[in-house]
């Protein structure tokens, strides 16, 4: 991962690459996924083929949250890397709506660092063309599956800034008192990446 956020084309993960994979990173409750559908919105409205991968703890048959453990955040990994490749091998773009270093938080949270998982993560982190991070600014609340334990959601954003910082890494961070700018900041950021394309609807 280069100093801007995208992929140094070394030793990249072998498999069948989109034109470009955004990330977004941040602990949970902070509107990560609201974000990326506006982005894919964004995105579409442009003409840019793209695929969301969403939260996949949703559907883990195991414990998460505080409760969680290595075997249902091996679940989770797993089922995030396998998510990521079925959109890459069909779209143009990959949008996630968190990454493999997010759920990697969660597992360290609960049973410390593992190596094997991190010496898979720095591989797959190279496959990330773009990670955005979207800071904490708001507590969480009852979704009916996430935590809502505001120490929690400080410690694995604590957890992940640690992560970030070991690995060198510089995501795009999204200033947390011009929320409403968000998606165009972003939309901005990523057309001049990408294929250039032309609006569905033009504005004039």
């Amino acid at each position: 991962m280069s100093p801007d956020g995208a992929s140094d084309g070394l030793a990249d993960p072998i498999y069948n690459r989109p034109l470009m994979k955004i990330a977004l990173i941040g602990s949970h409750g902070v509107g990560k996924t609201t974000l990326c559908f506006e982005l894919a919105a964004r995105l579409k409205r442009r003409n840019v083929d793209v695929e969301v991968v969403r939260e996949v703890a949703r559907g883990c048959p195991l414990p998460i949250n505080q409760e969680t453990t290595i075997e249902a955040q091996e679940w989770i990994l797993h089922s995030q890397v396998t998510a990521e490749i079925e959109a890459a091998a069909n779209h143009d773009a990959v949008l996630c709506d968190r990454s493999v270093l997010d759920n990697y938080c969660y597992m360290v949270h609960a049973a410390g660092t593992q190596k094997v998982w991190e010496s898979f993560l720095d591989y797959w982190l190279k496959s990330y063309d773009v990670l955005i991070h979207v800071p904490l600014w708001v507590r969480p609340t009852y979704d009916g599956v996430r935590a809502v334990d505001a120490g929690f959601q400080e410690q694995v954003e604590l957890l992940l800034e640690g992560m970030v910082a070991a690995r060198a890494l510089l995501p795009v961070r999204l200033d947390p008192d011009d929320r409403d700018s968000w998606g165009q900041y972003i939309e901005d950021l990523l057309l001049p990446r990408l294929e250039p394309t032309l609006p569905l609807f033009p504005t004039d």
